[in-house]
């Protein structure tokens, strides 16, 4: 694995009796040129998750492993500057993960410089405009003259330059048009094979991270709770929420999708304040049982690579 976690949690705590539960006990491996796909809700702690990985979140428990070495509790500037090098974010929003006052030349550049680059930096910023896509003579500009979809590059194009080994994308084709998501996901691919990326891809189509993705993870309320080949978990949902989920992705064909039946998800998230015991899921499943509200299911294999944590399976 290059990348894995042990018990991974992440709490905040809101006052003396007010904990939030963002990332609960997860445990997830990505092997080296692969791409894990991460699914679910908003507010079911995906992002904290990645944040994590990256050291921009301190986690409260548990272990990141990066090629079998634990990374730091907390990340100095020294360890920032260390494991840059070799860990990259692209994040979601391309408004506001760009400094205004920065030309494009600056923010693609600043991870050179910061790293000390014997390079022209110019040059290799030039060469990353052109592969992502974008006129190098557009350097001198600043964010605010791009479209969502160019800042969004310009994004990757910063990523990338340092040529890491494993890159977590935050949700990176919500805020684009369906038009510009095939062409950013095209060249995230050529990209994944040119320079042998790992990546963590976080999105809410569960059609487009089945297309990107070797393996998908499921979240819910902060914990993972099906786990699996991306093929295997989309056409073979285990999990009573997995199989909501994807019931609701719409179809291409607007005819099919007017003539099938579609069970929404019923009710809103729970909240993740002093989650107790059983199911995070039990109040809004379909095939809720007595022992889901009281006792908490553990991952249970229903193959070689497929995992559920449901008390259906167990």
């Amino acid at each position: 694995m290059l990348i894995s976690t042990k018990h991974l949690t992440k709490h905040f705590q809101l006052g003396r009796k007010q904990t939030l539960h963002a990332v609960d006990d997860v445990n997830i491996g990505i092997e080296e040129n692969a791409t894990l796909g991460l699914v679910g809700e908003s507010g079911s702690g995906k992002s904290t998750l990645g944040k994590m990985l990256t050291g921009l979140l301190r986690k409260t428990n548990g272990e990141i492993l990066f090629r079998g070495e634990p990374l730091p509790d907390k990340f100095t500037a020294k360890d920032h500057l260390y494991y840059a090098k070799e860990i990259q974010m692209i994040f979601q929003d391309p408004y506001s993960s760009l400094n205004p006052r920065m030309t494009i030349l600056d923010i693609i550049g600043e991870g050179l410089r910061i790293q000390g680059s014997d390079h022209n930096i110019r040059d290799l910023v030039a060469s990353w405009l052109s592969k992502v896509g974008m006129d190098p003579d557009h350097m001198s500009r600043y964010p605010h003259e791009f479209s969502g979809g160019q800042r969004q590059r310009i994004g990757i194009a910063r990523a990338m330059i340092i040529e890491p080994s494993f890159v977590v994308c935050d949700e990176p084709i919500s805020a684009l048009d369906v038009s510009v998501q095939a062409q950013f996901i095209n060249l995230l691919d050529e990209l994944k094979a040119s320079l042998g990326l790992t990546l963590l891809f976080i999105a809410h189509d569960l059609s487009m991270v089945r297309y990107v993705s070797d393996y998908m993870a499921v979240m819910y309320l902060g914990s993972v709770i099906e786990y699996g080949p991306s093929d295997e978990v989309f056409y073979s949902p285990k999990h009573p929420y997995t199989r909501l989920l994807i019931e609701s992705n719409p179809e291409p064909d607007p005819k099919l999708e007017r003539s099938r039946d579609v069970i929404p998800i019923k009710g809103e998230i729970t909240s993740p304040i002093n989650i107790q015991s059983g199911c995070r899921f039990s109040d809004r499943c379909p095939s809720v049982k007595p022992e889901c509200r009281h006792i908490t299911p553990v991952m249970t294999t229903i193959d070689s690579n497929h995992t559920v944590a449901c008390h259906l399976y167990t």
